[in-house]
């Protein structure tokens, strides 16, 4: 049988993430690739992975290659995941998929040419509860959806000291928590609704107008629990917060909050959509709760259980009940899915899996999102 081997280029907070599932799926992992020779062999000692490709040539050519992992900062998606295409690898890709919409563009187009599995992590969207809101959705359960809203927040860039790469528009594009946080929470309710989002209204805000570079090299979320005497200062021209007016293809509206300056909050995705017969809530952090609202009886709390659960929804939580599932849980049930479907010579079903043409969308939205902010006006959006 086709055992389909894995390799990881990026190697900061997201690459070892990748390296965890895929080892819990028994998928084997050829090698790896750091920003560096040296991250690249601390990586592989402390992950016991033999091979360090030298480049990203060497790793996309390789024979022994069938899945590229694309875990490195944004703007080396589209080259890097172009490259992989070209070579006939399949490709997960962390999001954002480009850094425009005409890089995504071309990315999905030498997908499907190629024939190959192409895939965006947005990994959220298989939280066994969200899986249970959207069979629950789609059944009618919630009636005709009317408001859809929420936010994303977090706090790891609340200090003027506090650096990542994603603040460099060079590395990260032009918008910085839209395009990071805020199109996993539309993915999110896009998945669960069914919907697609028809027009934005949006404000973007930078409060920390200058921020105090570190020399040396710093990764996602542990820059807080760094000290360093030794910064530069750098303007900041990407946004720290953005809120966002939503219209929905139905008519449903929406509200989304997103912020990365929000003290306290770690890793804050909350959801609630309003039908006409109930309402659904989730929240990230306490991922293990569905909350259903009603006007004519009790309200409900659905602690996940696979026995209580949809049988659609079923099959996306992997522990009994009792047993809770986070955050990791989500990219094994992705990744589950594509390996199988690489392995058994099968397709994925873009209505579950979100692939290149999801990001694509994301990245329109994105467009959207920055020219409503530009004129200060609603902006259609297009899907192509």
């Amino acid at each position: 049988m086709f055992a389909p081997h894995a390799a990881i280029a990026g190697l900061g907070f997201m690459g070892p993430t990748h390296i965890q599932l895929l080892r819990r799926l028994g998928i084997p992992i050829t090698g790896i690739l750091g920003i560096d020779r040296e991250e690249g062999e601390a990586v592989a000692k402390r992950m016991g992975i033999s091979r360090i490709f030298k480049d990203y040539t060497e790793l996309s050519e390789s024979p022994e290659v069938d899945v590229v992992h694309i875990c490195t900062p944004n703007y080396l998606h589209f080259p890097m995941a172009k490259a992989a295409l070209a070579a006939g690898k399949h490709v997960i890709c962390e999001k954002p998929l480009a850094t425009n919409s005409q890089e995504s563009a071309e990315l999905v187009s030498l997908a499907s040419e190629k024939g190959l599995t192409a895939i965006v992590n947005y990994n959220l969207r298989f939280y066994p509860l969200c899986q249970e809101a959207r069979a629950r959705i789609k059944e009618g359960e919630a009636g005709e959806i009317r408001l859809i809203h929420g936010a994303y927040l977090q706090d790891w860039l609340f200090l003027p000291t506090d650096w990542n790469w994603r603040l460099d528009p060079a590395l990260g594009g032009q918008l910085r928590a839209v395009a990071d946080i805020g199109t996993h929470w539309i993915d999110m309710v896009t998945h669960l609704t069914g919907l697609r989002v028809s027009a934005v209204l949006a404000d973007l805000a930078t409060f920390i107008s200058t921020r105090y570079k570190p020399m040396q090299e710093v990764s996602t979320f542990v820059g807080k629990l760094e000290t360093s005497n030794d910064y530069k200062p750098v303007p900041i021209t990407t946004e720290d917060v953005a809120t966002i007016l939503l219209q929905f293809e139905n008519g449903a509206r929406g509200c989304l909050t997103i912020s990365q300056i929000s003290p306290g909050r770690k890793n804050y995705l909350w959801w609630e959509i309003s039908g006409s017969k109930c309402s659904m809530r989730w929240d990230q952090e306490n991922p293990n709760e569905l909350w259903l609202g009603f006007r004519e009886k009790p309200n409900q709390l659905l602690i996940k259980d696979p026995s209580l659960m949809h049988s659609t929804a079923r099959p996306f939580a992997a522990f009994p009940g009792g047993h809770a599932e986070g955050y990791p849980d989500t990219h094994y049930q992705l990744f589950k899915q594509v390996y199988d479907a690489i392995q058994y010579g099968g397709s994925v079903d873009p209505s579950i899996i979100p692939t290149f043409e999801t990001g694509h969308n994301e990245l329109l939205l994105c467009d959207a999102i920055q020219l409503s902010t530009q004129e200060r006006r609603w902006v259609d959006v297009h899907f192509k």
